[in-house]
């Protein structure tokens, strides 16, 4: 007798689900921990679902259950563990640990397992977690929620236990997570563990893999993140091919010459072999194109179907049904198919569905279909005969999908340009029909497209590609707006639909010969601009009736802004058409001239009928730029690539062509009109200046701004933009143009509530209490409630289902050096500054960085009912939370401060006892040198480049000459050269680091080092918290990267990789960080007619003191030797020289320490007495404080009568 279905436990064991429970879940398919126990299964039946597996069946939880009863009986071996198994189970028990949602990812393949990959982890995991599969897709995400919840409480409070969910292909996850949290927070759960962790399965293409593969590997180079996806590829590793190959001689054993059937394991066992596609094809290579049997015809739509709609198949009664035609119609499929019922599977998943048939593997379907398609079956008579013989009447929804997919899906390309990277593009039709295209030509393309376009005469996607490919491959702008509007009549009110008619007039208008008339283009530009604006509406209907809905219940689509965006795209090309007739059409564009101007010059006098769209045109441009500056600068899409970088580019060029380069007359609209050039004249434009503006155009756009805001008729708004524009110039390190702004600002304080979300996210930011203040100066909880009102008002339709960017984050100082813009944080993760700004600030990744967080403060919190609350004293602000899933356990709490156009958010949030970055080890201060020999080098001085050559025995060793240091176990040999950093600081991945050492160039000659260690000349003090912020710059031929360091001492950080190449430390520039650094002073003399001396303040970089050397001695000088500072000298502060000699001359009076200037940056001192008159000269260096007020001395020696 069967046992009752039960759950796993919290505490181990397994708890009664019972068939209410088990039957109550809408979406889920639950794998109870006690599976099959106790059930009876007929040996044959258990058997024939063996073999339809291992011949290419889906798997389904029996084949794991046989699989462990045959290993338990010693019948059998286990089932085979790929690779990528062990990797899975454990980054998904790291899940356990918290937070209350994660996700992990699995990337494979078409046909190399990964569905069975995925199954097997949940089956072996089934009483460690309550697992359960997603069936099949669906919008209603709050109902799986609560499915989710639902299984994760069923039973008791003590009978919790976190939910491991399969979904198959892609899925919204973060929308998912977030209401599963929701549905907890209304439910009032009390949790102490995992709700749910996600497993995505996703199939992708080979280029979508390779570009996963490409990304983990820069992600452990950099070792700044824990894995998030698994990834299974078409090819066995060594281990795989010997457990492969075993199993293949058990199933020998047990199964003998079905084996040779055995298609899905024997391509995986032959490692996707093309020679053993080729062999098992092998009954398609005699089919002729004509006479041909039934089964001939069937056995291609099989194959057409699997090769060009993964997943796909067709239902055993249809296949009967269409054989039936036969002569052997009483028949079995199986007998019916003969010879290629070998190639095809029939099986069956759950015992209430329907058989399904489908071909045994993807490869064997595709390559059928190319032999097929070489004995002149073609893939278009192909699909039209399968249209004709499958969708007489009723199609079902499921073979709908499959025919969807095959004609209408564009897969995504991917490839590795050796210059630019990884790019991928959306290709402009599905495989099938790209395929025809090529190997057949046009013709049967369109006649395939036709026939589905009116056989399915609801459906507007056909004709909707229809339209694109006449458009697209033919240019035939006739048919192909008769097809964009008829896919328009199917679906009148979809935005999607009806952006096809106006991509058909802008690509005609894009492709009109150079002779054409002003007139006529500017008639098709209209028909564009009124397609576009008719889109438009429509999708502003649409996303109204999406809000006017329970958005709980489904995914509401962020707004479709094509419409607009084809809009300005079309606004380009009329501009540029027309300049390409009269120049003068510039002036008239921008409204600078009137129309009149134009029509002088040309005899087309039909363009006066356009008059009004003319005048109209640079208005319209400018209201749908500021909507697209609005829309990206504040929020980005949900969903992967939807908004690509191209629109940003592309809707500033066109708003530049209509602004123009004529400056009015009036001062004031002068300024407003360079701001316009500059995209700057709104507040989005302003805080996008780190991402579009040098610092000299920022200097320009504050200066502007303030021009304005001292205009008679200035505006508040004015006032804003040109705090901000001060607020992006201390973003750039540059000083802002004026002080007097904040109090304006705060003198207009308390702001009305109806104002614009940007005043009270300013009032926010400075009135946010800085580092170190516990007192609140503002009323934080009427300031938050008035952004929240504010955004209501104005944006949160808008931004429906799109992700708030931060643009702001509080960082450790005082006044408005405390706001840290968003881009300078995406530099510093991308470590690229030229990189577009594609970070996903969603996930909270980009805080595990150290020198992310270097920039940031850490503010503390308390999470309590699953909402969050900044302490500041006794005062609680509540917060909302970045990631909902972070705020599942109750307790103190530390996170990051952005600030959203929505008002402040809380990023990274972590408790107290769980630090968000790893622990590194720090040393000691290793004062006792003794467990280091110094090893003295051998020197050779080769065009003036020093070499140094050491060898050594097993032990530690240091250089006596550049303090590096070594640990070896056998006899080691190896060279060094210094390089200048000079080359490096001015590339992106040293943007916001300065040398911290020596750059050195070593390379192993004989043996192996074990360990080194390189020399830094930063003073660490008491702070083990300084190795977050050093790194070590690798420079090799695959490019230059930075590596976070594990080990620091007060004098050396430990290389991770040994892997040799050009190295040195550096440290991160951190904001309110005063880095003091050891040096020293060297010091040249001349004497001639009187004595001149040289002093230098240099780091401890025997290249730069080389350097130094080689100038003063070409220039006549010698070196005097002296005693260097004691104590390490603050860096960036101010040093002055002063002598006890009255008529000595000291020139610069004080010289700023910094790095990057320290070999050319010197004192002069110049006493014009003879030789015979030097007696005694004192020297001594101060050091200004940072005020300006009182001067340390850090250094003194004496000059005497030896010396000269």
């Amino acid at each position: 007798m069967a046992n009752t279905p039960a759950l796993s436990t919290s505490e181990g064991g397994e708890a009664d689900a019972g068939s209410k429970i088990s039957d109550s879940f809408s979406f889920l398919d639950v794998l109870h921990a006690n599976q099959f126990k106790g059930e009876f299964v007929e040996p044959q039946h258990a058997e024939q679902v063996e073999v339809n597996f291992y011949r290419g069946a889906p798997p389904n939880w029996l084949n794991f259950y046989i699989s462990e009863q045959a290993v338990s009986d010693g019948t059998a071996t286990p089932f085979i563990k790929r690779d990528g198994y062990e990797t899975l189970k454990d980054q998904i028990h790291l899940r356990r640990k918290g937070p209350g949602t994660s996700t992990i990812k699995l990337f494979h393949q078409q046909g190399c397992g990964g569905t069975t990959l995925a199954m097997q982890v949940l089956w072996d995991l089934r009483k460690t977690f309550r697992c359960a599969v997603l069936t099949g897709s669906t919008l209603d995400i709050t109902k799986v929620a609560q499915d989710v919840v639902s299984l994760f409480t069923a039973g008791s409070h003590g009978h919790q236990k976190t939910v491991l969910l399969l979904l198959n292909d892609e899925f919204i996850l973060e929308i998912l997570q977030d209401r599963i949290m929701e549905e907890i927070a209304e439910q009032d759960i009390e949790i102490d563990l995992p709700v749910v962790i996600l497993l995505n399965c996703v199939r992708s293409s080979d280029g979508v893999i390779h570009q996963k593969e490409r990304s983990y590997e820069l992600k452990q180079k950099f070792k700044r993140k824990m894995r998030k996806s698994i990834i299974l590829k078409k090819s066995l590793s060594a281990r795989e091919q010997a457990d492969f190959d075993m199993k293949r001689e058990e199933l020998s054993r047990r199964f003998g010459d079905r084996c040779k059937q055995f298609h899905g394991f024997n391509i995986l066992q032959s490692n996707f072999s093309q020679a053993y596609i080729r062999n098992a094809c092998a009954t398609f290579e005699h089919i002729k194109r004509t006479n041909k049997p039934l089964k001939t015809q069937l056995a291609a739509f099989l194959c057409l179907l699997n090769a060009y709609a993964p997943g796909s198949y067709l239902l055993e009664s249809q296949c009967l049904d269409f054989l039936r035609r036969d002569k052997f119609g009483h028949l079995s499929l199986e007998d019916q198919m003969q010879p290629f019922s070998h190639l095809i599977i029939t099986f069956q998943q759950g015992e209430r569905s329907e058989k399904k048939v489908c071909m045994a593997h993807n490869m064997i379907a595709q390559y059928c279909t190319e032999l097929l398609a070489n004995a002149g079956v073609t893939r278009s008579d192909t699909t039209r005969h399968f249209l004709n013989s499958f969708c007489i009447s009723y199609v079902p929804p499921y073979l709908l999908g499959f025919i969807k997919d095959m004609l209408n899906k564009r897969e995504i390309t991917v490839i590795e340009d050796p210059t630019d990277g990884i790019k991928q593009w959306k290709e402009k039709f599905s495989r099938l029909i790209q395929d025809i295209t090529k190997r057949e030509d046009e013709g049967n393309s369109l006649s395939v497209l036709i026939m589905a376009s009116k056989k399915f005469y609801e459906v507007s996607l056909f004709p909707q590609t229809l339209a694109r490919f006449y458009y697209i491959e033919l240019e035939d702008y006739y048919n192909a707006e008769i097809w964009a509007k008829e896919a328009k009549r199917r679906a009148p009110w979809s935005s999607f639909v009806a952006d096809t008619l106006g991509q058909v007039h802008k690509s005609h208008l894009k492709n009109m010969p150079a002779y054409t008339r002003p007139s006529e283009i500017l008639q098709l530009a209209q028909k564009a601009i009124e397609a576009f604006e008719d889109e438009e509406k429509l999708a502003k209907n649409e996303h109204a009736k999406g809000k006017q809905g329970d958005v709980n219940i489904k995914v509401l689509r962020a707004l479709n802004t094509r419409g607009l965006f084809g809009y300005l795209e079309v606004c380009s090309l009329l501009y540029d058409h027309l300049i390409r007739h009269d120049e003068l059409w510039k002036q008239v564009l921008t409204r600078t001239v009137s129309l009149d101007s134009v029509l002088q010059s040309t005899e087309d006098w039909n363009i006066v009928r356009f008059k009004e769209l003319i005048n109209s045109l640079r208005d319209l441009v400018e209201k749908r730029f500021e909507f697209f500056d609005t829309f990206l600068t504040y929020s980005y899409s949900i969903v992967k690539n939807e908004d690509p970088a191209y629109i940003s580019r592309k809707t500033a060029e066109c708003y530049k062509k209509y602004v123009g380069d004529a400056e009015p007359n009036d001062q004031l609209q002068k300024a407003f009109h360079k701001l316009k050039q500059k995209l700057a004249v709104t507040s989005p434009g302003v805080l996008s200046c780190l991402e579009r503006c040098t610092r000299s155009d920022t200097k320009d756009i504050a200066i502007w701004w303030k021009e304005i805001c001292q205009h008679e008729y200035s505006t508040t708004h004015a006032l804003l933009n040109y705090i901000l524009a001060n607020i992006m110039l201390i973003n750039m390190k540059e000083t802002p143009s004026s002080s007097d702004y904040q109090s304006s600002f705060t003198e207009k304080m308390p702001l009305a509530p109806e104002m614009q979300p940007e005043f009270h996210m300013l009032a926010l930011l400075l009135c946010w209490p800085t580092d170190g203040e516990d007192n609140l100066a503002s009323d934080l909880h009427h300031l938050i409630k008035n952004i929240l009102q504010s955004y209501e008002q104005e944006y949160k339709s808008l931004f429906q289902s799109r992700y708030l960017r931060p643009l702001f984050f509080l960082g450790p100082g005082q006044g408005l050096n405390t706001l840290v813009h968003r881009r300078n944080l995406e530099i510093l993760w991308t470590q690229d500054a030229l990189k577009a700004s594609n970070t996903n600030w969603r996930d909270d990744d980009i805080f595990t960085d150290p020198t992310v967080q270097g920039k940031l403060l850490r503010v503390e919190g308390i999470v309590q009912n699953y909402k969050l609350y900044a302490t500041f004293g006794d005062t609680e602000i509540e917060l909302d939370a970045n990631r909902k899933d972070s705020l599942w356990k109750s307790g103190h709490v530390f996170f990051y401060l952005g600030f959203t156009i929505g008002g402040p958010v809380a990023y990274s949030v972590h408790r107290a006892e769980e630090p968000s970055e790893r622990p590194l080890e720090t040393f000691d201060n290793e004062t006792d040198c003794s467990q280091w020999t110094e090893l003295k080098p051998e020197v050779e001085i080769m065009e003036e480049v020093h070499t140094y050559s050491l060898q050594s025995e097993s032990g530690n060793y240091e250089c006596s000459e550049s303090a590096l240091r070594w640990v070896c176990k056998e006899t080691v040999s190896f060279r060094y050269q210094f390089s200048s950093w000079e080359r490096f600081m001015r590339k992106p991945v040293c943007m916001d680091y300065i040398p911290a050492g020596p750059l050195m160039d070593i390379k192993v000659t004989d043996g192996k080092l074990e360990e080194v260690r390189l020399p830094h000349w930063i003073c660490t003090g008491e702070n083990p918290a300084m190795s977050d912020i050093f790194r070590v710059l690798h420079v090799d031929s695959s490019g230059d990267y930075l590596e976070q360091v594990s080990e620091m001492t007060s004098s050396h950080v430990k290389l991770n990789q040994l892997d040799f190449s050009l190295r040195g430390a550096m440290i991160l520039k951190k904001l309110g960080l005063y880095l003091k650094v050891f040096a020293d002073v060297l010091i040249y003399m001349q004497i001639t007619s009187g004595l001149t001396l040289h002093v230098y303040l240099v780091p401890h970089d025997p290249l730069i003191q080389q350097e130094v050397e080689k100038k003063e001695k070409s220039d006549g000088f010698r070196k005097i030797r002296k005693t260097s500072p004691i104590d390490p000298v603050q860096l960036e502060s101010y040093f002055y020289l002063s002598t006890d000699w009255d008529t000595a001359e000291i020139c610069p009076e004080k010289q700023q320490f910094m790095l990057e200037r320290s070999d050319t940056n010197f004192f002069e001192v110049v006493i014009g007495n003879e030789k015979s008159d030097f007696g005694n000269l004192k020297l001594k260096l101060e050091v200004e404080h940072r005020g300006g007020k009182e001067k340390d001395t850090v250094w003194t020696c004496t000059v005497g009568t030896d010396d000269y």
